[in-house]
């Protein structure tokens, strides 16, 4: 069963509307070289998107909806979508962008999503004209043994450029096999009557993944319309829910809840809480371990190279600030410049594969693939170490490392202690052009609702923390600081907006 608001469907249902939507769009040219987007958020017609297109062996482009008319139309043309299915109230930001002939099937927007978004009612319902999904979708006669497999091409922020599809080919049989037992081991799914909370967008590659198998799997799906803290525990006892994706900012404002609003619910059905995508801070990671037991484990991987890296709670406790070491079938090196092997406790840059997945191309960038590999293994820019026991610790991106004053200075640690400070909802710290120490430190922050909080205030709480080279000179306040296509921070449109040379 899958469930969303006052929504149910069973998988009986859903199995029959996912066989209907391939008939359909095989009739519209999906196939292997034919992809399908699809624009939606956490709702029964994302997975029967996922799971028809997956029928035809077509892949589906998950788009994030935040996305407006030009960058839509970008991954739609540079993916060789066949057709788009989107949410009725999402329409209106994208439409005049793309081309009047191109196929695209609206979902009505639900209530539940509507009311957590604040959607306008004139934007909820399949416009005059245009295709109305379920419809469509209810023509077509079942496609007889439809397979049970989404393939996915997610697009990457684009942090350096224009977003990057990142294409798999397909999995053998044996490929198959591991990948279930390694996210039996990364996501805690299994097929054993889990009840599994969606609480992350699907448009990310991580939460897709683990919905999708969770999905395989028939486990019941509980569907939050948007995350909010207290919602999150209301349905977690009300549902009895055992597991959940989560990443580190959802920690963050769960822990400022009120203690009377922590104790309300009865949380004792969570089995297995699962993170990534980010760095956790040691003193978050301790706190939710505190409050839910050790139920919190942590993974690192990206969509380039699958999930090699695993660890448990109590892990965490034993080995404050490690991301894991590597799990079947994962595969960690770390290399300096030069292309040697550092030593234990040496930074440099990571490389790592699970060797569960097939491999990738990125999308009609073939320079692109080869520039990210090394040894068969692949980076994405990441800078850490390992300890003698083999546990990967993470410093920061490579291209965020400062260099000032011939000091590498690694934002993260920064970011880490700022996020901990009362009133920050979210922060980012950066290096810019200086024409003393070559570089210096930028910090930027969002601060929560009703927050009163100056730069010396900041600037005096790192200072208790951190050494005085690694507190920011300069702050800058953002009603919202602006986002990559994957929810991050954007950090390239910050250091363009304040990196111009400090006078002298």
């Amino acid at each position: 069963m899958i469930i969303s608001g006052d929504r149910t469907i069973s998988y009986p249902d859903i199995m029959n509307r996912i066989a209907r939507v391939a008939s359909g769009f095989s009739e519209l040219g999906a196939g292997a070289d034919a992809p399908v987007a699809m624009m939606l958020r956490n709702d029964f017609a994302l997975f029967e998107t996922a799971f028809g297109a997956g029928a035809l062996g077509a892949r589906v482009v998950p788009i994030n909806w935040h996305l407006k008319g030009e960058e839509v139309s970008y991954i739609l043309a540079d993916s060789g979508a066949k057709l788009l299915v989107c949410h009725a109230d999402l329409l209106p930001q994208i439409a005049e962008s793309l081309p009047a002939d191109f196929p695209i099937l609206i979902v009505r927007t639900p209530p539940e999503i509507a009311a957590a978004y604040g959607v306008k009612a004139a934007t909820i319902d399949v416009p005059a004209g245009r295709i109305d999904f379920d419809a469509w979708r209810d023509r077509y006669a079942p496609m007889e043994n439809a397979p049970k497999r989404a393939l996915t091409m997610f697009y990457t922020s684009g942090t350096t450029g224009r977003p990057k599809g990142v294409k798999r080919g397909p999995m053998t049989p044996e490929q198959a096999a591991a990948s279930e037992r390694v996210g039996a081991i990364a996501y805690g799914l299994k097929p054993d009557n889990q009840i599994v909370m969606m609480n992350g967008p699907m448009y990310h590659s991580a939460p897709s993944s683990y919905g999708l198998m969770a999905f395989r799997h028939g486990s019941t799906i509980v569907l939050e319309a948007r995350f909010d803290p207290e919602d999150l525990l209301q349905l977690i006892e009300q549902h009895r829910v055992t597991n959940m994706h989560m990443v580190p900012t959802m920690f963050v404002r769960l822990l400022r809840l009120p203690d009377e609003v922590k104790v309300r619910y009865d949380l004792s059905s969570l089995r297995n809480i699962v993170h990534g995508a980010a760095p956790c801070p040691v003193h978050v990671k301790q706190a939710m371990i505190k409050w839910w037991g050790p139920v919190i484990n942590e993974y690192l991987g990206s969509t380039e190279t699958g999930v090699p890296i695993w660890h448990s709670s109590e892990e965490a406790l034993r080995k404050p600030g490690t991301v894991g070491r590597v799990i079947e079938g994962g595969v960690v090196r770390i290399y300096r410049p030069d292309g040697t092997l550092c030593d234990v406790g040496e930074p440099g840059e990571i490389y790592m594969r699970q060797t569960s997945v097939p491999d990738f191309d990125y999308q009609g960038r073939p320079e692109a693939r080869a520039e990210a590999g090394r040894d068969g293994l692949i980076s994405v820019g990441d800078v850490g170490y390992l300890d003698e026991d083999g546990y990967l610790f993470m410093c920061d991106r490579k291209r965020d490392m400062v260099i000032s004053g011939g000091v590498n200075i690694y934002p993260a640690e920064i970011e880490s202690a700022l996020i901990g400070m009362e009133g920050i909802r979210d922060c980012a710290v950066f290096g810019v052009p200086d024409d003393e120490f070559g570089e210096r430190l930028v910090g930027c922050v969002e601060l929560e609702d009703g927050a009163a909080i100056s730069s010396a205030d900041i600037q005096a709480y790192l200072k208790q923390r951190l050494a005085n080279f690694k507190v920011p000179k300069e702050i800058h306040f953002h009603d919202a600081l602006p986002r990559e296509s994957t929810g991050k921070i954007f950090k390239r449109k910050l250091r363009d907006q304040y990196g111009a040379p400090a006078a002298t």
